[in-house]
């Protein structure tokens, strides 16, 4: 009985999924510091309401030419700010900003926020989140059940770890940040 109720357990575990995984992908190209395509297999049942946020919002090309504007070392890469982190703009609000869509519920679940993981950044508040999201460089198990799981990297982990790394504790990316200059949904 333990073996069977492992076993489920690990198959509907959405971070254990094949490749082709049954999500959206987004199909990230980067440039900078770091060159290259990422993929993210998107976890649509882990926070559906998350994943159709951003889904939308890369459909529509706001994702394009955003700046990744916050990289800490040894912990993650943030972007996503569509509102003020366009780059070739001034970014300085990088960071402050949403969209022009509602902000979303917390959508927390069992999924750790290991290496490759990409999380929801928000506020404070933990019904916050909109637009800007981050990939672990490492894992962050101080994450786990406060942040919004909303997929992984299965393709170009090399690229992340190659962006632009911010300074200081807040991870502020000073001069010219990695960009993602072009994001697409691919199903």
């Amino acid at each position: 009985m333990r073996k069977l109720a492992l076993a489920l357990a690990l198959a509907a575990s959405p971070l254990v999924a094949q490749e082709d995984g049954p999500g959206p992908n987004l199909e990230i190209t980067v440039a900078g510091e770091a060159n290259g395509t990422v993929v993210i297999d998107l976890a649509e049942d882990l926070a559906p309401q998350h994943v159709e946020q951003i889904t939308a919002l890369a459909e529509a090309g706001a994702y394009d030419n955003v700046v990744f504007h916050r990289v800490i070392e040894g912990f993650m890469a943030q972007t996503g700010d569509v509102q003020f982190g366009k780059a070739g703009e001034n970014t300085g609000r990088a960071g402050t900003g949403g969209s022009d869509r509602p902000d979303l519920p917390a959508e927390f679940s069992e999924a750790p926020f290991d290496r490759g993981v990409v999380g929801m950044a928000r506020a404070q508040n933990p019904n916050s989140a909109n637009s800007q999201f981050f990939i672990m460089f490492q894992e962050g198990y101080f994450l786990n059940g406060q942040y919004t799981v909303v997929g992984r990297v299965i393709e170009g982990m090399e690229v992340v770890d190659a962006i632009k790394r911010g300074q200081g504790q807040s991870g502020a990316v000073a001069g010219d940040p990695d960009v993602m200059t072009s994001v697409k949904v691919v199903r």
